[in-house]
Parts: C-alpha cells; sequence; structure tokens
C-alpha cells in the first residue's frame, strides 16, 4: 500500500514537472518566434535614447555680406520622468517652476507621463540655464539648440521677416525660402547604462545638413538712411502709415523698403498685425498726381501731343458730363511739360482725351498697375483698375489724376523705375543669391525684363518734363543742389467708408530718380494721412534726404550696373 502511494506521488510530481517543462518551453518558443521584436524594442528604449540633432539654419545676408538674421545657441530643458521618484516631483515641480516662469499645472502634466524624453523649455535663457544646472536635479537634462537672433531689430524688419520656435520661417524672406534655410534634421542614438544615464557613447548618427546662406539685394547702410528719413516724417506729420522703397532702376534690385508702424522682430510676438503689415505691397490707395506720369508717356508715345504744346486749363474749373474737375490753383494756358510739372488735373484730363480710354488703358496696364510685380516676397496685391467697358462718364477725367484706380507703394517705384531706365518694366527681387556654408552658389537671381513699356525717345521726353516738375514744378522740395532731380508729386484724397472723397483725410506721395540724366536710384515716398498733407511738402523732402545720404555712399562702392540703353 505504501509503496502504491509512493509511485502514484512520484508520477504525480513527475508528470506536473513535465507539464510545467512544457510550458515554460512553449513561452520560451512563443517569446522567441512571436515576441523577440517587441521585448528588444522595449530593451533598446530603456538603454537607447533618441535624439534628433538640429541643422544649422542659414544666415541671411545684406548685398555687402553683412548678417541680418543669424543663430546662436542656447540651452533647452528636457525631463526624464521615468527617473524622477514619484515622491520628489513635487518639491521639484516648486523649484523650477519660478526659474522657468512655467505654470505648475503644466509642468505636473509633463513630469506625470511615463515618458523618457519631455521637453519642458525651449530655448531658454543663459540666466536661466545657469539657475537650473545649479539646482543639480536628477531626470532633468540640457540639449544644445540654435535660437535666431536679429542683430539690427528693427532694421528691414518687414522683408527679413521671422522664424519661430523650432527655426520655422513664419514671415518675411525667413518664411518664403524657408526651404532653403531650414536645413535637413539628423539624429542620434546615445547609449544609456542600467540607472537610465546618458552615456558619451553613440550607436547610431547622421549628421544633420545646415541650411543654405540667403543674400538679400537690401543694403544696410542704405536701409539704415532710408527707414531714418521716413521715421522722422512719420513722427513729424503724425501719419497713420507710411512707405518708403529705394530700387536700382535698371535692374530692379530693391536696395532699401520700409513701412512705418514697424516692429522689433527679436520680439515679434510683442508686435500688434499693423505693425507686422508689409505696407509697401499689401496696402492699395489712390495715388493722385504721381500717376499722371502714365498719361504723360502714353501721349507722348502714340504721338498725340508735344512738350510744348498749349493746353487751355479753364482757369481752374473745367465740367465733365456731371462732374465739375478742379485745379488746386486756377491756371490759363500752359504747355504740356507745365500741365504736369504744375499738376494740372484739368490739362491732364484733357491730354487724356486725345488719347482716348482704350489707349489710356493699356498704359495704365503696360505700367505694371492693376497686376502683381512679382517680387519674391508673400502678401503682395495686385491693386486695381477697371476695363474701359466698365468707365463711367467721368472716369476719363478721373483715372488720369489718380482716382478710380488702386495702387501699391511698389508699383508706384517700379513705374517710375521704367521711365529711368528708358522704358522698362522689370521684376522687383529682394534676393540675389543663394549659398552653402562653403560659400558655393546654390542658386542667383538676375534682373527679369518683364515687356518694354515705352520707346528710349519717350522716357528720355517724359524725365525732362519731370526734371521741369522738380525744378519749377510742385517738386520744388525734392532738389538736390548740384545733382538733377527727376520726380512727381502726389496728393490723394482719401475714400470714407461711404464711398465718397474725404475733405480731410488725403496720401502724400513722391516719386522720382537721381541722377536724372544717369539714374542710379529710384524712390518712391507715401504718407498715409499726414499733416499736412501735400506730397510736395511731406513726402518729397524725404526723397531729397533719402537721395542725398544714399549718393554720398554710393561714391564709396562700385558703379551700380546700367543696362545697354543708358
Amino acid at each position: 500500500m505504501y509503496i502504491r502511494n509512493y509511485h502514484r506521488r512520484f508520477n504525480t510530481v513527475f508528470l506536473l514537472f513535465i507539464l510545467f517543462f512544457l510550458f515554460c518551453l512553449t513561452r520560451l518558443l512563443y517569446i522567441q518566434f512571436f515576441r523577440s521584436n517587441y521585448l528588444a524594442e522595449i530593451g533598446k528604449k530603456q538603454h537607447n535614447l533618441s535624439v534628433e540633432l538640429e541643422p544649422r539654419r542659414g544666415t541671411i545676408y545684406d548685398s555687402s555680406l553683412h548678417p541680418q538674421a543669424i543663430n546662436i545657441t542656447v540651452d533647452s530643458v528636457y525631463a526624464s520622468s521615468l527617473e524622477i521618484p514619484e515622491k520628489d516631483k513635487e518639491a521639484i515641480i516648486r523649484k523650477i517652476s519660478p526659474v522657468l516662469n512655467l505654470d505648475y499645472a503644466f509642468l505636473r502634466d509633463k513630469l506625470s507621463r511615463k515618458k523618457s524624453f519631455v521637453w519642458l523649455a525651449r530655448k531658454i535663457t543663459p540666466a536661466q540655464s545657469e539657475a537650473l544646472k545649479s539646482l543639480g536635479i536628477k531626470g532633468i537634462g540640457f540639449i544644445k539648440e540654435t535660437k535666431r537672433c536679429y542683430p539690427n531689430a528693427y532694421l528691414a524688419s518687414h522683408i527679413i521677416g521671422f522664424a519661430g520656435l523650432d527655426n520655422v520661417g513664419l514671415e518675411g524672406i525667413e518664411a518664403n525660402y524657408n526651404n532653403y534655410l531650414k536645413g535637413e534634421p539628423g539624429f542620434a542614438l546615445f547609449l544609456r547604462d542600467a540607472r537610465q544615464k546618458k552615456l558619451d557613447l553613440w550607436e547610431e548618427m547622421v549628421l544633420p545638413r545646415d541650411g543654405y546662406d540667403v543674400i538679400l539685394t537690401i543694403d544696410e547702410v542704405i536701409q539704415y538712411i532710408a527707414e531714418r528719413e521716413l521715421d522722422k516724417a512719420f513722427i513729424a506729420t503724425r501719419a497713420k502709415g507710411a512707405s518708403i522703397i529705394v530700387m536700382n532702376p535698371h535692374t530692379g534690385e530693391i536696395l532699401a523698403l520700409a513701412n512705418r508702424p514697424t516692429y522689433d522682430i527679436n520680439d515679434y510676438k510683442s508686435a500688434t498685425k499693423d505693425e507686422m503689415r508689409d505696407r509697401a505691397i499689401t496696402d492699395m490707395f489712390e495715388p493722385g498726381s504721381v500717376f499722371k506720369i502714365v498719361t504723360a508717356s502714353g501721349a507722348l508715345e502714340e504721338q498725340k501731343i508735344t512738350e510744348g504744346q498749349k493746353i487751355f486749363c479753364e482757369n481752374g474749373s473745367y465740367q465733365i458730363a456731371s462732374h465739375v474737375l478742379h485745379d488746386h490753383q486756377p491756371h490759363g494756358w500752359l504747355t504740356f511739360a507745365e500741365v504736369i510739372g504744375q499738376s494740372s488735373n484739368i490739362g491732364t484730363s484733357k491730354v487724356a482725351q486725345l488719347l482716348g480710354p482704350n489707349l489710356l488703358y493699356h498704359y495704365v496696364k503696360a505700367f505694371g498697375f492693376g497686376a502683381r510685380t512679382g517680387i519674391d516676397l508673400a502678401g503682395e496685391i495686385p491693386g486695381s483698375i477697371k476695363e474701359p467697358r466698365y468707365w463711367s462718364k467721368t472716369s476719363i477725367a478721373c483715372v488720369p489724376m489718380g482716382q478710380e484706380v488702386g495702387v501699391t507703394a511698389l508699383q508706384l517705384a517700379n513705374a517710375i523705375s521704367a521711365i529711368a531706365n528708358g522704358g522698362q518694366l522689370m521684376r522687383p527681387y529682394v534676393v540675389k543669391e543663394i549659398r552653402d556654408k562653403l560659400g558655393e552658389e546654390i542658386k542667383t537671381f538676375s534682373p527679369v525684363l518683364i515687356r518694354k513699356v515705352i520707346s528710349l525717345d519717350t522716357a528720355a521726353r517724359v524725365r525732362k518734363i519731370l526734371i521741369g516738375a522738380v525744378e519749377e514744378g510742385t517738386g520744388k522740395l525734392a532738389k538736390i543742389d548740384g545733382v538733377s532731380v527727376a520726380g512727381k508729386t502726389g496728393t490723394a484724397q482719401k475714400l470714407e467708408a461711404n464711398g465718397t472723397y474725404s475733405h480731410n483725410k488725403f496720401i502724400g506721395s513722391f516719386i522720382g530718380f537721381t541722377p536724372a540724366e544717369d539714374p542710379q536710384i529710384a524712390i518712391a515716398v507715401v504718407l498715409d494721412d499726414p499733416h499736412p498733407y501735400y506730397g510736395g511738402v511731406v513726402a518729397a523732402p524725404v526723397f531729397k534726404n533719402v537721395a542725398i545720404d544714399v549718393l554720398r555712399y554710393l561714391k564709396t562702392k562700385e558703379p551700380l550696373v546700367l543696362s545697354d540703353n543708358e
């Protein structure tokens, strides 16, 4: 009996052992063939830390290779919540919250995540970094990253734009050329010991590709001169807004572009939408008398009139259909050159009637109005000009003097440049070259001719008329001693909300180029609702002051490229 019971117990134990062995063998085979990859991945996560390697964002330079947007190295803070004991997290949050200026709930949420890597704060200040490092908290680590910095703060802010926290361009050149500037990120797989401490060893690494550098057509010195003078006028006239553009009329290169109000790119989060708006390409307005260059050019090109031909200006009052047209001061008989120089609305409308609606519309479009210039900046608008079939009976009088047409400051600068360079409408641009970090050219941008607008002879004749407008006409405050200037003033009534013209809100402007016989620069100045409001009073002096200093500066540099027509 005893022996029989013993054998039964032995067989039972042996059977259980065999079953256990088979279970373990089955489990082992299951793990080996079905769960091996999953468990190996867990092991990797425990002993490997994958870190993205940020590329260097390309530098933005002006035309003289002065940096306008650069990168500086700063610390970013991360936490490995798996390394931090649960009992210590409350105390750690209280310590780091005031240092990083982060909300308690935010940090609590971050540290409660069961992750080996979670960002706490990106691109902190050196003072914050030092304060945090002095606390010596286990589970809090630092990674070097680059932060975008703009050494000139306000200068050319509407052209350069800015990049966000992740070095992605959000405005201006930073956004338009982001694909060139950003580069390609890499990564490194670092080893960690059993305590999850990062070792200075890496298992695998792919180096990042740094971004390309962008070289602008903007000249830092010319930009400064333009902004300085625009700012003075903006403040002195209590204007609502202001824009200035300085161009090389032969190539379309933008040498300076500025707006007021403006903002510090380093503190773009504090800027308002009004301050960030690039008014030179996004704001449409009726241009007023500066638009008379279109009628003058078209009439001469079509041989409808000559400079010396006399026009009766009706002593300041002239009725067209149901509309009575007035001049700012009465004139009797004026030559055509004097009509433009003295900015007679009546004389200009009579010349426009000789030209006719269809031809006038043709030259408006030929000079680039009603279409985007194609500048390499985002947000440009085309402006507005109705086809002649939609014109009223008074449109033939209104359009020539800059009413019933919407333009941008850039379009005005481009149009006056076409007269300066002999009749060629060029495409404006602000980027002339893209290079890699070794200085090798990746892409270059050359002048682009949009179309031939008027003949060389007509451009020369209009130039002489515009010289007279400065010497003897409404643009006298743009005169420069010893240097010839060609230009045109403009004073336009703004439209009220009900569609009528305001009697106390105006756009004051001046467009011109100098030296008139051998133009090096073309400038457009526009002031929105200045006091006083006449373009010859508020905008012409800005042109003069900018032109004097820019011409003096250009004497120290190589001469600008001139067209074959000059």
